[in-house]
């Protein structure tokens, strides 16, 4: 059936409340109370599998890739927090979402690690899809399985968009109730003093993205151009295209949940209802 949900969500670990430093609690309040509504949009959406766009795990070149293990485990140690998680992929859904990037003439790669058997194999799972799942699917029960699939950035804007819209067709052909998880940061150039330093261009990357969200014009996305991307220094811009290929032309409204730059990048929550 289509898709049942659709969102774009931050994967900066303060979005977490145990996961905000102790000595500012507050941090970020307004995004975790967004990512608290994308949890209870997709709770109502009901998905059996979610598939998350996540700019954070393999990264190979010339080629997108989808997760082919029996699961998917990782930690936010690196970021000073405890919080774990362990979700099984959906492989079925996983290989099908694959073959039919593949069948649209992308580049594509199943990618599985450890154990020769993929169905045994436990992959890597970062933070932009732990994160994402801590709201929605990855602490219920049971929990929501998840495929993974990470763009390519040295493959052509319109790629990612046909890669969306393949995506889409596989969720339609599926009886499954799918949703679809943008993990997105935004311009990580915001502050002087972080690690990526200071452009004015993040901020007109990120009032360029709320603009589009606020006029409900996905298609949009794509006429921002990778080069804006890239100068905003964006974790952002490969994944919204093919949520754009994923949502269509029409018959979805967006939503603009919350956006701030709480630190150095850009937050922001957004739901795609149909």
């Amino acid at each position: 059936m289509p898709l049942v949900f659709a969102c774009i969500a931050p994967h900066g670990s303060i979005a977490i409340p145990e996961a905000k430093p102790a000595d500012r609690p507050t941090l970020a309040a307004p995004t975790t109370e967004g990512m608290k509504e994308l949890g209870r949009r997709f709770a109502e959406a009901r998905p059996d599998v979610s598939i998350v766009l996540t700019p954070h795990n393999v990264h190979i070149e010339g080629a997108m890739a989808v997760i082919d293990a029996g699961t998917v485990a990782g930690d936010l140690v690196q970021w000073g927090s405890p919080i774990t998680m362990r979700v099984p992929v959906d492989r079925e859904l996983a290989t099908g979402i694959r073959d039919a990037v593949r069948a649209a003439g992308i580049p594509v790669v199943a990618v599985s690690y450890g154990a020769n058997d993929p169905a045994a194999s436990v992959a890597p799972m970062d933070w932009a899809v732990l994160i994402p799942a801590h709201f929605m699917g990855g602490r219920t029960d049971p929990q929501v399985p998840v495929v993974v699939v990470a763009p390519a950035r040295d493959l052509p804007d319109d790629v990612h968009v046909r890669a969306g819209e393949a995506i889409a067709r596989v969720a339609a052909a599926s009886p499954k109730r799918v949703a679809l998880v943008a993990s997105c940061d935004h311009g990580h150039g915001h502050d002087a003093n972080g690690p990526y330093g200071f452009t004015p261009r993040s901020k007109e990357f990120d009032d360029a993205v709320i603009d589009l969200i606020k006029r409900d014009d996905v298609a949009g996305i794509s006429r921002l151009g990778s080069a804006f991307a890239r100068e905003a220094k964006a974790d952002s811009y490969w994944q919204m295209l093919m949520l754009q290929g994923a949502l269509g032309r029409g018959g979805w409204r967006g939503e603009l949940l919350s956006y701030e730059a709480p630190t150095y990048f850009g937050m922001l929550c957004a739901a795609y209802t149909r």
